[in-house]
């Protein structure tokens, strides 16, 4: 009897045989009904054999074979298998984790074809400025894989280069991906590319549609109705039989990173499956991550830049430093900010206060005896959030109520400490009483319909002064707004992640880019304790490129990425010394795989030592050799995954981390 080997969705590094009577090789990449301990589960289909190196007696029938869908295509395959072994992941967690939850269903609800949605309004193709015209000419989309990065200011016009390559891959019968980095950027891009391609099937995959929806729109992908498919990060897996294009926005930004379950970058996936599908991809940012700045230079991807604003009558914004060493703050507000708000809400044009930190205060403390409000699961304070009236840990979602008084000394005049953007919005408020103020952060904006009707407040006028976190720092182009303020910028000059004077850059540049996008003149007033630190000093010239050459100058000579390759080895368990202890055990396997291009470090805790009631240490293991830590890492796991560890104790690898 055929035997089939089936993927599931399981944390072990291991396929599943089973007997399938009516099991044939045309069969590979089929879903499965089988049986798993008590219950059924769910499986695709990875190979068919005659024989299992299992005896008969220790093999369970299989139940229906699904033929519902075509099979899933070797190419699915290929990249799930090099996201599997690169990224040190279970197959069958891969490959079921770029399945909708409908197709994994052991009774999936009943379905209905995706419905195409109307389009309103004239079909508006504006033309070319001669950088985007000479930017789509450089990028041939018909010569199979290349890879582009597309650097450009921003509002330099990178989605209208998008737009055009994509109809010339439409018009040759091929489907495209469009990755986003955040959801709340794909409302606005979503309905400019329906506008544009009315006759295309658009669909969007995201983890804020309901089931139903996305498996409808994945489907739609995967039977290649679809000609465009404009996803975050999953969409990155996404079966399209007709792939022509793979596009990339904003693709330095860090949420294209998965932190849970298998964790990848679909940036560089996407990648991976643009060279395996032997097709283009462009990336595309006003300010790339350093990986991409550096594979550039070294001739791995083209450089396309864009160095003008597409609107001819805008130009990039002036940026001013403010010494606030120099000045008198009113709730973090220097009044150069203040007059500069006023100016504007005269001539009737749009402010943004930049703060990214949401909440009314970081942290309710008392001045007697000093307690703070931490949180009870977290090496964390737990944030004042005054209109809820709550406590709220911003890392494990515990709230607790405002308490009256001191949980320590009785002390009734306890304080909140620092703001958020609920306290900045209220002194503004008060500040400028007939300014239309609107905050626009998590707290404020938690779904994709109110996102919808924040954007149309703020395009449609109804909306004088911004307050704003990162929600508003990217991919959003507001014409009245003139004036971006920023406070607090400096906590991330000193912070002892290596990476973050890149996010800082990057955040700040976007943040700024934000202003006079149209014909009205834009203005960047940063408040700064430091502005003859380099970062500012690049900042205020906008000088991308300069600033990136000092920064892998500087990772050069520390041995850092990109030029050196990092894995790390987290563990999490109720004490801290079942973590170290596994992991100085996983340090002592690791030397006899004996590897002399491997490096290894102790075992520290985490800089978030205890989320959620655990406690949490890494292990840093480094290479100067991709290849080398490649072949290390599945051997060192085989070996680690021998270790009888505590019962809940929670180990995973982590291949490329963003955060060490």
């Amino acid at each position: 009897m055929p035997v089939v080997r089936v993927a599931l969705d399981l944390p072990l590094h291991r396929l599943f045989d089973y007997l399938a009577e009516s099991a044939t090789s045309a069969d590979i990449g089929q879903r499965i009904r089988v049986p798993f301990g008590r219950r059924e589960r769910i499986g695709v289909i990875v190979s068919v054999l005659e024989h299992s190196p299992l005896s008969p007696e220790q093999l369970r029938s299989a139940g229906e074979i699904l033929r519902d869908l075509p099979p899933l295509s070797p190419d699915f395959f290929k990249l799930c298998e090099f996201a599997s072994t690169y990224y040190q992941a279970p197959l069958g967690e891969v490959i079921l984790q770029a399945l909708p939850g409908g197709v994994k269903r052991i009774d999936p609800p009943a379905r209905r074809t995706v419905r195409r949605r109307a389009t309103s309004g004239e079909r508006v193709v504006p033309e070319l400025t001669a950088g985007q015209a000479a930017a789509v000419a450089a990028i041939d989309v018909a010569q199979g894989f290349s890879a582009h990065l597309l650097f450009g200011v921003t509002g330099s016009g990178k989605t209208e280069v998008y737009l055009r390559l994509i109809e010339q891959v439409l018009a040759a019968g091929r489907q495209v991906l469009l990755l986003v980095p955040e959801i709340n950027l794909t409302p606005q891009l979503e309905s400019r590319v329906r506008a544009r391609f009315p006759d295309c099937e658009v669909v969007a995959l995201h983890s804020e549609l309901a089931e139903a929806a996305r498996e409808r729109h994945w489907r739609a992908a995967f039977a290649g109705e679809a000609g465009i498919v404009l996803g975050t990060r999953l969409a990155v897996f996404t079966p399209m039989p007709r792939l022509g294009l793979i596009v990339v926005d904003e693709e330095h930004d860090a949420s294209f990173k998965q932190q849970d379950g298998m964790r990848y970058s679909a940036r560089d996936v996407a990648v991976v499956r643009a060279h395996q599908a032997n097709v283009p991809i462009v990336l595309g940012s006003a300010t790339p991550s350093l990986e991409s700045w550096a594979n550039a230079l070294g001739g791995r991807y083209r450089r396309v830049d864009l160095p003008e604003r597409a609107n001819p009558e805008a130009c990039l914004p002036t940026i001013h430093l403010l010494d606030t060493r120099k000045m008198v703050l009113e709730e973090g507000i220097g009044a150069p900010v203040v007059a500069a708000i006023e100016e504007r809400l005269a001539r009737g044009e749009q402010s943004l206060v930049f703060l990214n930190r949401r909440g009314y205060a970081p942290v309710l403390a008392c001045p007697a005896c000093g307690w703070v409000s931490g949180c009870k699961r977290c090496a964390a304070n737990m944030v004042l959030h005054l209109a809820d009236r709550r406590l709220r840990c911003h890392h494990c979602g515990f709230e607790a109520r405002i308490p009256q008084a001191c949980p320590t000394c009785g002390n009734q005049d306890i304080h909140p400490f620092g703001r958020g953007t609920q306290r900045l919005e209220a002194w503004l408020r008060e500040r400028f009483p007939a300014a239309r103020v609107l905050r626009v952060d998590r707290d404020s904006v938690k779904s994709r319909k109110q996102w919808e009707i924040v954007l149309e407040r703020i395009h449609g006028g109804d909306a004088d002064l911004l307050v704003g976190t990162q929600m508003l720092a990217k991919g959003h182009d507001f014409p009245k707004l003139t004036l971006v303020g920023v406070l607090g910028a400096d906590a991330a000059l000193f912070a002892a992640d290596w990476r973050a004077p890149e996010r800082l850059f990057a955040q700040l540049m976007q943040v700024a880019g934000r202003a006079g996008r149209a014909e009205l003149r834009g203005e960047v007033l940063i408040q700064t304790q430091y502005p003859d630190h380099p970062l500012y000093a690049a900042l205020v010239a906008q000088d991308y490129p300069g600033f990136a050459t000092t920064l892998l100058r500087e990772r050069e000579q520390a041995g850092f990425p990109p030029y050196s390759y990092q894995a790390i080895l987290r563990a999490e368990a109720p004490l801290m010394a079942d973590a170290m202890a596994f992991l100085a055990n996983a340090s002592a396997l690791s030397k006899m795989a004996e590897c002399p291009d491997i490096m290894v470090y102790d075992p520290i805790p985490m800089k978030m030592a205890r989320l959620a009631n655990l406690e949490r240490a890494q292990l840093l293991v480094e290479s100067a050799s991709r290849p080398a830590l490649q072949a290390f890492l599945p051997r060192w796991r085989e070996a680690i995954e021998r270790v009888k560890a505590p019962a809940r104790l929670r180990w995973h690898i982590e291949v490329d981390p963003l955060e060490c």
